[in-house]
């Protein structure tokens, strides 16, 4: 009995092991489709701000809340422009807005704008897009190019780590941009704030 016993446990385990395993390579598939999928888009998405350079929109309106952001589509997507981390030797596009299929393809905005200066980007945590924010200090710079070939340069000033359902703290203060993914454990979310430098 005992030998059966064992020979069971034995059994689960390896079981166990190969679901993890599994679950292990599926993540690491994940991550290497999305770092190659804004790797691909990036020298789409500068040449569509070449082509708004050169054939400029025409002026439209401001409305009371604020110029807003041009987005262009590739690929059946909206982008909005593309974020740099130098310190993380990162540039990635950004999707217009979110939903979680997109977040598998690049950064989102989350909410706000550019000028308004309440800039919310968000991104998950792999390795090759937001996976690296807690190593940011202050002073890192990080920059936002819009699709009209405009940077917009920014400086971190702080960083913290909060609750995942922490969604008025996350657009509130004054921060001009705030980047955030979630933790490995999706527990909590890290949020990197930072303040626009003054050209």
């Amino acid at each position: 009995m005992k030998i059966r016993l064992s020979a069971i446990f034995i059994a689960a385990g390896f079981l166990l092991l190969l679901a993890a395993l599994g679950l292990f390579f599926h993540n690491e598939k994940i991550q290497e489709d999305a770092a190659k999928a804004s790797e691909n888009l990036m020298p789409q998405i500068v040449e569509a701000i070449k082509i708004e350079q050169e054939n400029p929109r025409k002026p439209e309106a401001v409305p009371p809340e604020g110029k807003k952001m041009i987005s262009v589509g590739i690929d059946g997507q909206n982008y909005i422009g593309f974020i740099g981390i130098p310190a993380l030797e990162i540039e990635l596009p950004v999707m217009e807005d979110w939903d979680y299929e997109k977040l598998k393809i690049a950064p989102c905005r989350y909410s706000g704008s550019v000028y308004t200066d309440d800039f919310v980007v968000m991104a998950h945590n792999y390795k090759k897009h937001f996976g690296k924010l807690s190593q940011l200090v202050s002073g890192d710079a990080v920059t936002f190019t819009n699709m009209e070939g405009e940077t917009t340069r920014y400086e971190v000033v702080s960083a913290e780590v909060l609750p995942e359902n922490a969604v008025e703290e996350m657009t509130s203060g004054d921060f001009d941009l705030t980047i955030f993914t979630c933790t490995y454990t999706g527990e909590s979310r890290i949020a990197v704030r930072c303040d626009k430098i003054s050209e």
